[in-house]
């Protein structure tokens, strides 16, 4: 049944709490930090909002997830884009049933009203804007303004929140008034090769040793060649080649094969070759290029005066 409130006259209609039940593995101290940033251990504290900043893929929801469940308290996610205006992100007006105006509060502002947690997911991907309308909710004051409804919302005393953000290029800068009031930024990264198969194991305790395996192989190579290669990149494979070898069954075909496949239609056939993928990296970061000084500029590389100069190369 929906759940309605009503604030200064104006009934809203909240959104649901999301049901989950996954289990957190492996990088427990990451996880005791975002606990920590949402203990409050006097009567003039106040909770922070860390940034959860890693690859896609990486698990930095589920890891938040996990954290809100070691709180027990009800969970709300909102899911950021680049099109999200501050209506969407508080309060939205629908037309009801009877024709009249009515309000639907965001998971973030029920999250507020309920006393839960929300998560801000891939919040890099929400534009400015969107941001200064939380700047009130994100420091001392909590609360936010609806412009759409005219009502001011304030947050629960057991309101939490966390933002996660992607590191890649497709997202928009956080102007610095909000970065200021996202702190501290938390990194997580990959998992190592035990936790990474535990991971797989838990998603996929259906698979053979032999391919679970092969994917943490490549995973781990991935991961040592600095290529953004995740565990959601692993399971996705895996479970597209299971299901190849499940289709084919009346004709058996190679594990090696079946997987390889797998690997090309699910990470492009660049995935094929981890050390020439990194090495074309490389070379797009401008790795082989040497970095210049100022004497560089000025003085040729055997000229006295270029700091770099050595007498001894005049005598060879």
């Amino acid at each position: 049944m929906p759940e309605f409130i009503e604030i200064n006259g104006v009934n809203l209609d909240l959104s649901d709490s999301h049901d989950f039940s996954s289990d957190w593995i492996g990088q427990r101290e990451i996880l005791k930090q975002i606990l920590a940033c949402w203990m409050v251990v006097d009567e003039s504290d106040l909770p922070l909002t860390p940034r959860l900043v890693g690859a896609p893929g990486i698990g930095k929801t589920a890891l938040a997830m996990a954290a809100t469940r070691e709180r027990g308290q009800p969970l709300y996610i909102y899911q950021c884009t680049a099109d999200t205006r501050p209506e969407d992100l508080l309060v939205t007006p629908v037309l009801a049933e009877s024709g009249k105006i009515a309000y639907h509060a965001s998971p973030l502002v029920s999250a507020m009203i309920k006393g839960g947690i929300c998560i801000l997911d891939e919040g890099n991907r929400m534009n400015e804007k969107s941001w200064a309308s939380l700047a009130p909710l994100l420091d001392h004051r909590r609360y936010v303004e609806s412009i759409v409804a005219g009502i001011t919302v304030r947050a629960h005393a057991d309101f939490r929140c966390v933002v996660t953000m992607n590191q890649d290029d497709s997202t928009f800068e956080i102007p610095d008034y909000i970065l200021s009031r996202l702190q501290p930024t938390l990194t997580l990264g990959f998992p190592d090769r035990d936790e990474e198969m535990a991971i797989l194991q838990y998603h996929l305790p259906f698979a053979e040793a032999e391919m679970l395996s092969m994917t943490v192989d490549f995973l781990q190579q991935a991961h040592e060649l600095s290529l953004d290669f995740s565990p959601r990149d692993g399971i996705n494979l895996l479970r597209f080649a299971l299901k190849r070898l499940a289709q084919d069954s009346d004709h058996p075909v190679s594990k090696d094969s079946t997987w390889k496949e797998a690997l090309i239609a699910c990470l492009g056939e660049e995935a094929d070759d981890l050390q020439a993928l990194a090495e074309r990296k490389r070379r797009s970061l401008g790795g082989e290029n040497l970095s210049l000084g100022l004497g560089d500029l000025f003085f040729s590389s055997d000229d006295p005066l270029n700091p770099d100069y050595d007498p001894e190369d005049d005598e060879q």
